[in-house]
């Protein structure tokens, strides 16, 4: 095990992000040549490396959290984040074999300000490619041993045990706050809890701190749904890459909007009456049902569970005892991600 360096002055999250970007890139680029023509082609355009042509191009990239979560919880294990690498690729991967998928399910037609992979090569053709990827991964973390890709494989179970319960709860009338939350940890929290889990495996850390920095990792994960449920119905267009009131339009049974329709408050009902309506809310309608869930409290709701999230992601990542810098840093981006705009 290499020891990290300490003295390094701590980064921003942003030059954090940065960071794990140029580590990761070249990494990730190598993977994805290794598939097979057509799925290459789909998955590089869906990670913005070129058109629909296979012309190269510089479309806005994915934030790359994950992998930042792997490459730094390597570091406050002791370890090297070279080290790191490969499973931060394989992070990488399942999340985004899950995103071809998601637009898929949920009929969404653009993603970081581009038509979708689906909308252009094609429902089966997306769907293919998103397999491609999640196989890929697991090949990339063989050769690091079985225990890792237990942990990814895992999670990716519970992933996906979260979008079959977020796709039958459209159909539902009576979703609680406890499901949806239950719901999120899979979707969310336990793809991000692992990528932490694998960072503090890829470096050696004793087995407390792993688990401990995989609950910092849960933990933070269903705070960052709940700030991604909220600017899925208030966040700017321009900044998100999605349309305005898009969870709202698709009929999402999201948390606030959980928490709203569980609440009993006045105006409950024409919400509920505006959820179950077949044809598409106008823009007038999308508007008064995200007026709705914020008179119900669920926009304040969710707001305050992503902050007492995050206090408790803080209180398994002291207990993880971290090297200073990259626990320090670990602290900045949870604080990053549970207070952004996109």
């Amino acid at each position: 095990m290499t020891t990290a360096d300490t003295r390094v002055t701590e980064r921003s999250a942003g030059e954090v992000l940065g960071w794990s970007r140029d580590l990761l890139d070249p990494a990730l680029r190598a993977s994805v040549d290794r598939l097979p023509k057509a799925m290459r082609h789909i998955s590089g355009y869906h990670f913005g490396w070129w058109d629909e042509r296979g012309e190269p191009i510089h479309a806005r990239a994915g934030k790359a959290v994950r992998p930042a979560l792997v490459l730094l919880c390597a570091e406050a294990a002791g370890g090297a984040a070279a080290e790191a690498v490969p499973a931060a690729v394989a992070v990488e991967l399942v999340h985004n074999f899950s995103l071809l998928h998601d637009d898929v399910m949920d009929g969404d037609t653009t993603r970081r300000h581009r038509p979708t992979a689906w909308s252009v090569f094609g429902t089966s053709a997306a769907i293919l490619a998103g397999d491609a990827l999640l196989s890929l991964a697991m090949e990339i973390l063989a050769p690091g041993g079985a225990a890792g890709i237990r942990v990814l494989s895992t999670a990716t179970l519970e992933l996906l045990e979260g979008q079959s319960e977020d796709l039958e709860f459209e159909r539902r009338g009576d979703v609680l706050p406890d499901e949806c939350a239950r719901m999120a940890m899979g979707k969310t929290g336990a793809l991000i809890g692992a990528a932490c889990t694998l960072g503090g495996l890829a470096a050696g850390g004793r087995a407390e701190q792993v688990e401990r920095l995989g609950l910092f990792g849960r933990s933070l994960g269903l705070a960052f749904q709940h700030v991604d449920d909220l600017l899925g119905i208030w966040g700017d267009p321009e900044v998100t890459g999605k349309p305005v009131f898009s969870d709202l339009q698709n009929r999402k049974k999201s948390l606030p909007v959980v928490s709203a329709l569980a609440s009993g408050a006045d105006g409950m009902r024409e919400l509920s009456c505006l959820y179950a309506q077949e044809l598409p809310l106008s823009e007038p309608q999308l508007a008064r049902a995200a007026e709705l869930v914020e008179l119900a409290g669920g926009r304040a709701w969710s707001r305050s569970q992503a902050d007492f999230l995050l206090s408790e992601a803080m209180q398994h990542l002291a207990v993880a005892n971290p090297s200073p810098r990259p626990g320090a840093e670990l602290a900045s981006l949870a604080r990053l991600l549970t207070h952004r705009s996109r």
